[in-house]
């Protein structure tokens, strides 16, 4: 197939939904006889910033010389994102290849009455066999939901397992309450490793320990009273840990503890892996690393800021972010949710007192809420709402009631944002003289 043939073929597969198990995997990797064997994986699961994390992991890999691979999900730009060598993005080729590859043996098994993998689990094996066979030092892979039906947790023996923040999300799926739901993410810790976590909930963090005990691993939290926050501004934060100081260009209250996290785990990965790290190149590694989407400043005069925040938790750390950087402004929100979200509750943390609401239906999505559903319930703590048909013309609109002094947030889902950071980095919008220009 070529690269356009082997996109058409995986939107099919997309068709087929989210199965949660692992007989599917089970069959790809037997028949591709289970490349993850030949890989030293970092295992990341969690309900916020395990894409943060992950990519101040692969920075501090990558700058210590390692060939670190990085599958992640959902994408913002392209693709060809999901799959990572030292930050560069698989070939279109390299990706239309292993398609091909993994398309001739879905067909045999469901020639032999077994069921179709799913797009997820393809991308899964895929990532794998490309980490494998490119002779990746490090992989860093991504949950994509919950952990013990993922389709990642198909993986035997990673090195290490690393919990981000642990929350409610996917409650349709993953459960009703936060300990089954940490349960569910518990279920990628396996014996003959180590786990480590960011600070968690009570009750989160006496499942992780009660799952550590039963596989006889070890755990390391996140030393919350080793952090000390210095400077944090909209160039750069400042903090220190453990009595080393660091910056990283990341901004968002949360990166500090995201980067901490990555820190523990790097540390005892040096350990497992037998490598010696340097303190000077983490501290290079943690101050270059970058990921887009999260609390991102894409435009200036008016400052725009875009974050991936689209659950509870995430909604209380963009809150948290926005009264620590631009106290006292006017704020402009562009909004966007899924209605599989808890979406009331998101509007609740974040809406009040805030000067204009634009709303805006997720493109090309089914699972999107509808702009004017979305309107209707941000009406019920802010009357200062309105609706747009797209994501051009919430620019636009949000933009003409900016002015000079108000910041612009545009958050929810992911899956818009690229389309809005591109529109409004590549200056694509016209403003006029009162737009702040």
């Amino acid at each position: 197939m070529k690269f356009e043939e082997a996109i058409e073929w995986i939107e099919e597969c997309n068709k087929l939904g989210s199965v949660l198990g692992l007989d599917n995997m089970e069959n790809l990797m037997n028949a591709f006889q289970y490349p993850d064997e030949k890989l030293n994986i970092i295992h990341v699961a969690g309900t916020n910033g395990k894409g943060s994390v992950s990519t101040f992991i692969s920075e501090i890999g990558k700058v210590h010389g390692l060939k670190v691979g990085r599958y992640i999900s959902p994408t913002i730009f392209c693709y060809q994102e999901r799959f990572q060598i030292n930050n560069r993005n698989i070939s279109k080729e390299k990706l239309a290849a292993y398609l091909t590859e993994i398309r001739e043996v879905c067909e045999l098994l469901v020639e032999g009455g077994k069921a179709h993998p799913t797009s997820f689990e393809i991308e899964t094996l895929l990532a794998l066999l490309y980490f494998a066979r490119e002779g990746c030092d490090l992989v860093v892979l991504e949950v994509g939901m919950g952990g013990r039906l993922d389709a990642t947790n198909i993986i035997k023996h990673p090195k290490l397992c690393v919990m981000t923040s642990i929350s409610m999300d996917h409650m349709q799926f993953l459960g009703n309450d936060l300990e089954t739901i940490a349960k569910e993410k518990c279920g990628i810790i396996k014996p003959n490793t180590a786990v480590v976590s960011a600070l968690q909930d009570l009750e989160v963090e006496e499942v992780i320990q009660n799952t550590c005990k039963e596989h006889n691993v070890t755990v390391s939290f996140v030393d919350e009273t080793a952090i000390e926050k210095k400077k944090q501004n909209t160039k750069k934060q400042s903090f220190v840990y453990k009595q080393n100081t660091y910056e990283i260009g990341m901004i968002g209250s949360y990166q500090i503890e995201n980067a901490c996290l990555a820190i523990e785990t790097m540390r005892i990965y040096q350990q497992i892996a037998n490598i010696s790290l340097s303190q000077k190149k983490i501290e290079k590694a943690l101050l270059q690393a970058k990921w887009p989407g999260r609390f991102q400043i894409i435009g200036t005069h008016p400052t725009f800021v875009v974050d991936g925040a689209h659950n509870v938790d995430g909604a209380k750390k963009l809150k948290e972010s926005i009264d620590l950087y631009f106290t006292n402004k006017p704020i402009i929100y562009i909004m966007g949710m899924f209605r599989d979200k808890e979406y009331e509750k998101v509007i609740d943390i974040t809406c009040k007192g805030v000067a204009q609401i634009i709303t805006v239906a997720t493109p090309n999505n089914p699972r999107a809420l509808s702009s004017l559903d979305l309107a209707m319930e941000v009406q019920k703590v802010n009357p200062h709402v309105t609706t747009a048909s797209s994501i051009d013309e919430a620019v636009e609109m949000a933009y003409l009631f900016a002015g000079k002094e108000a910041v612009i947030v545009s958050f929810g889902s992911l899956s818009f944002l690229g389309k809005l950071i591109d529109l409004v980095s590549g200056n694509q919008i016209v403003r006029s003289d009162n737009h702040g220009q």
